[in-house]
C-alpha cells in the first residue's frame, strides 16, 4: 500500500525547499538522493549554463524487472512566485495549503512526490515493472527552458506520463496549444508637448490605432486561438510627446499554422497603423511552446485508461490550453499524455491539494509501471 504518512512527509520538506526557476539547486540536489536510493542511475546536464543558472535537468534510469521499452515520467521542480519561505499545512479536512502568502508549490510538487513513491510502491511490494526512465525539468514555467535544453538522445522510451495537470488523479490531457509570445516596439519622434505637438509624432497614439484594430480573446467562432496584449508602456513625461511605445503579449493557438498567420495578421495591423502617422515600428516573436496532439490509440492513452478502469478512477480525456515539458517531448517524438496530479489554484497563494489526491497520484503511477 501507499504510505500515506511518508507521502505527505516528503511532501512537506519538499516545499520547505525554495526552488525558483533558475534557482533549483537544493531541490535537484533532493531528488538525485532520493532517486539514488532507489536504485536509479542519475545524471544531471547543464541546461542552466545557458540561462546563467547552476542548475541542470535531473535524469534517471531504473532497469525494470520485465523486458520491454522504458516508459518516461516527468514533473518539474521550479516554482512560480511568491514562493520563497513555503510551508505545507495540513487541514483536519485532509486539505494541504500554503500559509497564505506563498504558493504551495503543488505545481508541480505534487507530481514529483507522487512518482517517487509509486516507484517506492512498486519496489517494497516486488511488483513486476518495465524499464523506467525520469526527467525531472528545471525552469518549466519560464516556457519549459529546461526541457527545451535537454539532450532527447538520452531518451529510449517512446511513451511519457508527464505529471503537471490541475485537476484530481484520474484525468489527461491529449492535446496541447502553440504559444507565441511578442514583443513590438513603435518608434515615433519625440517634441514638446505644448510648445510644438505638430512636430512630433506620438508612439502611444499609434499603439492604440493599432491595438484597437486587434480581436483579442479568441480570434474567431473556432475559439482555438487566442490573442493577448498583456503589457503597454511608454513616455517619459507629460509634456512630451512620446517617441517610444512597447507592447507585449502572446498568441496561443491548437493549431500551429493558425498562431504564426495571426503573427503576420499583427504585423500587417502595426504596419498601416505605423505608415499612416509617419511611424516605424520592429516586432520580436518566439515560438515558446509548439502545439501537438497524442492520439487516444497511442500506447500512452491505452495504457492510462485501463490503469484508471482498475483503480476505479474515471480516465477522463481532455485537452489543456497551457503548456508543459510534453510540448517539448511531442516535437522529438515521444507520445505522452499529460497527468492531473491533485494540484488546484495554481500560480496563486490559495494553491492546495490533499492527502488523499496525493495517495491516487502515486497509486496511479505504480499502476502505469506495473507489468501486465
Amino acid at each position: 500500500m501507499i504510505d500515506k504518512k511518508r507521502l505527505c512527509k516528503e511532501f512537506a520538506e519538499m516545499v520547505q525547499i525554495d526552488s525558483p526557476s533558475f534557482g533549483e539547486r537544493r531541490m535537484a540536489d533532493y531528488v538525485k538522493e532520493k532517486l539514488t536510493a532507489l536504485g536509479f542511475r542519475v545524471e544531471e546536464d547543464r541546461a542552466g549554463e545557458r540561462y546563467g543558472s547552476d542548475t541542470g535537468n535531473v535524469y534517471g534510469f531504473l532497469k525494470g524487472t520485465v523486458p520491454g521499452t522504458p516508459i518516461l515520467l516527468s514533473a518539474h521542480l521550479d516554482t512560480v512566485g511568491p514562493a520563497l519561505g513555503k510551508k505545507a499545512v495540513l487541514h483536519a479536512d485532509g486539505r494541504i495549503t500554503g500559509a497564505g502568502d506563498t504558493v504551495l508549490g503543488a505545481d508541480d510538487l505534487a507530481g514529483v512526490v507522487q512518482i517517487l513513491e509509486g516507484i517506492r510502491h512498486l519496489q517494497e511490494e516486488r511488483i513486476p515493472h518495465r524499464d523506467v526512465e525520469i526527467l525531472f525539468s528545471i525552469a518549466e514555467e519560464v516556457y519549459i527552458k529546461g526541457a527545451e535544453s535537454f539532450d532527447f538522445g538520452k531518451i529510449r522510451a517512446k511513451e511519457a506520463y508527464v505529471l503537471d495537470l490541475s485537476g484530481t488523479p484520474g484525468t489527461a490531457a491529449l492535446k496541447a496549444p502553440t504559444l507565441i509570445s511578442f514583443r513590438i516596439t513603435v518608434h515615433g519622434r519625440a517634441s514638446h508637448a505644448g510648445f510644438a505637438p505638430e512636430e512630433g509624432i506620438h508612439a502611444l497614439y499609434v499603439m492604440s490605432a493599432a491595438v484597437s484594430r486587434l480581436r483579442l480573446g479568441y480570434i474567431d467562432e473556432e475559439r482555438d486561438t487566442t490573442l493577448n496584449i498583456g503589457v503597454i508602456k511608454g513616455g517619459s513625461a507629460a509634456n512630451i510627446v512620446p517617441d517610444t511605445c512597447v507592447c507585449e503579449g502572446e498568441i496561443r493557438s491548437f493549431s500551429h499554422k493558425k498562431a504564426l498567420i495571426q503573427t503576420e495578421v499583427l504585423q500587417e495591423i502595426f504596419r498601416r497603423a505605423s505608415e499612416t502617422a509617419g511611424a516605424d515600428f520592429e516586432m520580436e516573436f518566439h515560438i515558446d511552446l509548439e502545439a501537438y496532439e497524442t492520439e487516444k490509440t497511442a500506447p500512452a492513452v491505452m495504457r492510462f485508461v485501463e490503469a484508471c478502469s482498475r483503480l476505479g478512477l474515471p480516465g477522463e480525456l481532455t485537452d489543456t490550453f497551457g503548456g508543459s515539458d510534453n510540448n517539448s517531448f511531442a516535437k522529438h517524438g515521444i507520445h505522452g499524455i499529460v497527468l492531473a496530479c491533485g494540484m488546484h489554484k495554481c500560480h496563486s497563494v490559495r494553491e492546495y491539494t490533499s492527502v488523499q489526491e496525493l495517495k491516487l497520484g502515486a497509486e496511479l503511477v505504480a499502476e502505469l509501471l506495473r507489468h501486465q
